[in-house]
C-alpha cells in the first residue's frame, strides 16, 4: 500500500501551497518560443541598474575560495552595518535574503498556541511561516490598500506573540509615516514583538518616514528587516538581515544556519555598503520611473495604487489574466496578485525607462485586445 506522504507532513504544512515568484526570462523563452534577449522582466521587484561595480569587484575575488566555508559569523558585513547604522554587532542577525530572517524570528518566537497579526495584502511569506508553524494567523482587512494600524492594535490578545508590519508594503507600495508608526508601537505590550520590513526603505526619501532602526532604543520589542535585494542591486545572492536588542538578536542566532550567507554574498554586500553614488542613482531612476508609470496609466484611464517602492500595483479590470497572458506574448514579464486577493491588479516593476515605456505599449495593445482600450 502505497504511503500518504502529505497526511505525514505537520498540519500547517499540509494546507500550503508552494510560494509563486515572477516568471523567469528563461522559462518564458522555452514556452513561447522567444528569443531570451528580447524578454523584459518586471515582475520581482529587481534592480533595473544591475549589480555595482564594487559588489561585483568583491564578488569576483570571494570566488578564488570557493572552496572554503564562508565566515559563520558574518564579521566582515556586521562590522559594516554596524559602523552604518550605529549598531552593535550583538545586535544584527544575517540572513539568506531578508525572508529567511522573517522565518526564523517566527520560528523562535511563535508555536501552536500562538497568533501572528498582519495586514491584508502584504507580503505573503508572513501567512505562509505562520502556517507552517501551525500558529493562528490574523490578517486584518487593509485600509487604502495599506495597513490598518488601529485596528491591527485592536487585534492583539493574550495570545498574540508577533506582527508583521512591511513599511513600504508588498504588493500594494502603501506607506506609513514615522509618527503613524510610532503611535502604533506604543499601543503595543513589550511582550508582542513586532516585526518592521524595511524590504524597500532605501526608496523612501524625506524625514516624514520612519527609520526603524533609529526606534530600536525606545521599542524593544521591535526587530528591523532589510535586504540587499532591491536597491542594492544584490537579489540573486540571497542576503539579508535584521537589527535587534542584543537580547532578541541573540535568541535569532541560536537558530539561524551558521553558513546561510554564502562567501559572495558576504563580500559583494558589505563592498556595495560603501558605493552610495550606485544607491543613489538607484534612487532617482526608481523615482523617475514611477512617474512615468503613473503618467502612462493616467492616460490609458487606468487606476494604481500610488507606491513608495520600486514598482507599482495597476488595475486591470476582471480580464487581468487574459492581459497578463498578452503582456506575455509580446515579451513582457509582470507579476499577477490574485493570490494576494488582488485579482484586478498587475504588479509591475520598475524598470529602466525603455523598458517601462515598451511595457506601457504593450499594455496598452493588450487592452485594446480585450475591449478595454481605446
Amino acid at each position: 500500500m502505497a504511503v500518504d506522504y502529505q497526511s505525514l507532513a505537520v498540519k500547517g504544512v499540509q494546507a500550503l501551497s508552494p510560494y509563486q515568484p515572477g516568471k523567469p526570462i528563461e522559462e518564458l523563452a522555452r514556452e513561447l518560443g522567444l528569443n531570451p534577449a528580447e524578454i523584459i522582466k518586471l515582475a520581482s521587484n529587481e534592480n533595473p541598474l544591475g549589480p555595482s561595480e564594487k559588489a561585483l569587484s568583491a564578488a569576483r575575488k570571494a570566488l578564488d575560495e570557493l572552496c572554503l566555508y564562508p565566515d559563520g559569523n558574518g564579521f566582515e558585513l556586521k562590522n559594516a552595518l554596524a559602523s552604518r547604522f550605529g549598531v552593535g554587532m550583538d545586535q544584527i542577525t544575517l540572513g539568506n535574503g531578508s525572508n529567511d530572517v522573517l522565518e526564523v524570528i517566527a520560528r523562535c518566537f511563535v508555536d501552536t498556541q500562538s497568533e501572528v497579526i498582519f495586514s491584508q495584502y502584504a507580503f505573503a511569506v508572513y501567512p505562509i511561516v505562520t502556517q507552517a508553524i501551525g500558529a493562528k494567523g490574523l490578517s486584518v482587512p487593509a485600509k487604502d490598500w495599506g495597513h490598518d494600524l488601529d485596528a491591527m492594535a485592536a487585534a492583539i490578545s493574550d495570545r498574540t506573540k508577533l506582527i508583521f508590519i512591511a513599511n513600504p508594503n508588498n504588493p500594494t507600495g502603501t506607506v506609513h509615516t514615522a509618527e503613524a508608526i510610532e503611535a502604533f508601537l506604543a499601543q503595543v505590550p513589550e511582550r508582542v514583538l513586532v516585526v518592521l520590513d524595511e524590504a524597500y526603505c532605501e526608496y523612501l526619501t524625506g524625514d516624514e518616514f520612519p527609520d526603524g532602526i533609529q526606534l530600536l532604543n525606545r521599542y524593544p520589542n521591535l526587530i528591523v528587516c532589510r535586504t540587499f535585494s532591491k536597491a542594492w542591486g544584490l537579489a540573486a545572492l540571497r542576503a539579508g538581515y535584521s537589527i535587534s536588542s542584543p537580547a532578541i538578536a541573540d535568541i535569532l542566532n541560536r537558530v539561524r544556519q551558521p553558513f546561510n550567507v554564502d562567501s559572495v554574498a558576504l563580500a559583494a554586500a558589505t563592498a556595495v555598503l560603501e558605493d552610495d553614488a550606485y544607491l543613489q542613482r538607484s534612487r532617482e531612476v526608481n523615482q523617475a520611473g514611477l512617474r512615468q508609470l503613473a503618467e502612462g496609466f493616467d492616460r490609458m484611464g487606468l487606476p494604481y495604487i500610488p507606491s513608495f517602492g520600486n514598482f507599482i500595483a495597476v488595475e486591470v479590470g476582471e480580464q487581468s489574466a487574459g492581459i497578463y497572458q498578452a503582456l506575455l506574448s509580446h515579451g513582457v514579464i509582470v507579476r499577477p496578485v490574485t493570490g494576494y486577493g488582488m485579482p484586478r491588479h498587475l504588479r509591475v516593476s520598475v524598470g529602466l525607462p525603455e523598458e517601462n515605456e515598451r511595457f506601457l505599449d504593450a499594455l496598452a495593445q493588450s487592452l485594446v485586445s480585450a475591449g478595454q482600450g481605446a
